[in-house]
Order: C-alpha cells, then structure tokens, then sequence
C-alpha cells in the first residue's frame, strides 16, 4: 500500500487551515458589517450594547443555541399531535410560563434519546462494571428508561409540587380574603392585599389573573384562564362560585366565607386521611428492616447457648 508523502500532507493541512481561517476571517467580516449597519440605523449605543451582550455570554450558550434550536425542531416533527399544546399547558401549571420554555424542553428530550445510543455502546458493548447478560440488559433498559423519561416526569414533579403549594396555601388566602371584603373592599381591592401579604404560587396566579383584568379581559374569562393554568379541583370549585356570584348578583362576601369553611373542612379531611395512611405505609419497613434487626438481637444469643449446649 502505498504512503503519502509527506510534502502532500503537510501542504493538505496547511490548505485547510488556511481554509478554517479564511472561514472565520470572512464571518468576521460579515459581522462587522452587520456592525456598522446597525450603527447607521440605530446609533452606535444600541449596536455596542448589543455587540456586549453577545460577548457577555458564554461560549457554551452561544454554541448551544443554535444546537438548541435545532433539536427543538426535530422534536416538533416527531411528537404526536397535541403533545406540544400538553406540555406548554403542563409548564404553565408548573409556573413556567416563558416562551422558550418549550423549545427547550423538547430539545432536551431529543438530547436524551440520541443520548441513548452512546450510552447503549457504553453499556451493552464497552461493559466497564463486567456485568452479565441479564444485568447488563437491565441497566441498560434502566437507564434509557431514565433519558427517555426524564424530562416528562421532572416537569410532572414540578406541576404536583405547585398544585399542592397553591392547595395548602388556598384556605389561609380564602380567609383573608373573606374578612378584606367583609370590610368593605372590592374584589380586585382584597385580592391585591392577599398578594401583598400572603406570597406564594397561588398569590402569583392572583397577580397574573388581575393583569388580564386590567388589561381589557373580563373576570369571568380571565378566571377560567387562571382555572387552566392551575388545574386543582378545589380551586375550580372557588371559581366556579365565583363566576355564578358575579352571573346572579349574589353577595360574594357569603360565597367567600361559604368556601373558606369548605376548605378548612377539606383540609381537616386531607390531614386524617394521611394520618391513617400512616400506619399501613410503615408496615413495610417494619417487616422488612426493623423485625429482622430486633430479631437477630433478641434470638441471636439465645441461638448461641442453644448451638453450645448441643
């Protein structure tokens, strides 16, 4: 077989590198007429400002990026249809409710998947911990379960976290909204001194609920939007008593207190039901950690002298 000469490879890669640079010159170029045009239309703060930014972040985000954008792509051509719609609705129930909060997900499930052949390689050809055939099959079904799966349940945590947040939070802003308007404020009035002095997640969609009120949308539609975002029974239920107060003209202070003792009785009911939960869900620890401990303690000497005596 015959070699290539060396003057051949040394003149190869020095026209490739001459290539590479040219490449980079060239883009430089073009950015710093991108530059100058900006500064011609805008003035030369807003490009300067604009040029800082961009070298103010970091290598990583800037290539990740356009990486970021592709992925995003290739996971809204091969979701199923509705999936998208599902996992914005899912992000706004988690309080997520930035505009690339999508694409970014969606570019981390595609990461993942392709992840998921390296990591096949890995596992099931480089075998680093020496595992056998079964074990080796289910690590790696164990772990392509984990990439695949991931981002799905990590956003389903983050929804069952803040559902349970704005219903524990639910009764004590119930109350305090029943003795503001009981006073003698408005609506509007009570629930902004609820978000003043009751923060959380619940206070949050308050917040967000009187924006699209004062921006022009009508409280019974920008309840119902709030009711989407959350998705929690109860307060569907506080809403919905809401709206038929509005609809029928009746005293919203009696509708309030009405609700804020059915929520104080739930929230008794939920606090039982965990406590007599209790005890059956440590039975199983206790069968299977505890006894055996207490029974090596107790019957392990008496074990002994039985062995000794014959």
């Amino acid at each position: 077989m015959e070699t290539i000469p060396p003057e051949l490879a040394v003149g190869g890669v020095g026209l490739a590198l001459a290539m590479v640079i040219y490449a980079f010159l060239s883009q430089a170029e073009e950015k710093s007429v991108v530059r100058e045009s900006l500064r011609q239309l805008d003035g030369p703060e807003d490009a300067e400002d604009f040029s800082d930014e961009r070298l103010e972040e970091s290598l990583l985000s800037r290539l990740m990026g356009p990486l970021g954008a592709v992925f995003s792509k290739l996971g809204r051509r091969f979701t199923p249809h509705g999936y998208i719609e599902q996992t914005r609705t899912k992000h706004q129930s988690a309080g997520i409710f930035e505009a690339e909060a999508v694409d970014r997900f969606l570019a981390t499930k595609v990461m993942l998947a392709i992840g998921v052949l390296p990591m096949f390689y890995i596992v099931m050809i480089l075998n680093p911990l020496g595992l056998g055939g079964l074990l080796k099959v289910g690590m790696f079904l164990v772990f392509a379960a984990a990439m695949l799966m991931g981002p799905d349940s990590s956003l389903n945590r983050k929804v069952e976290a803040r559902q349970t947040e704005i219903l524990s939070g639910l009764p004590d802003v119930l109350d305090l909204l029943t003795i503001s308007v009981e006073a003698g404020l408005g609506f509007e009035q009570a629930l902004d001194r609820c978000i003043e002095n009751v923060p959380g997640a619940l206070s949050d969609e308050f917040a967000r609920m009187l924006g699209e009120t004062r921006a022009g949308a009508a409280r019974a539609e920008a309840l119902r939007n709030m009711d989407a975002r959350i998705n929690v029974p109860e307060v569907r239920s506080f809403i919905l008593a809401i709206i038929q107060a509005d609809t029928f003209g009746v005293s919203i202070g009696r509708v309030l207190r009405a609700q804020a003792e059915e929520m104080r009785i739930k929230r008794r009911q939920v606090a039982q039901e965990k406590a007599q939960k209790a005890p059956v869900k440590m039975l199983i620890p206790m069968v299977f950690c505890i006894f055996p401990s207490i029974f090596v303690v107790i019957l392990g000497p008496a074990m002994i002298n039985i062995s000794k005596a014959f």
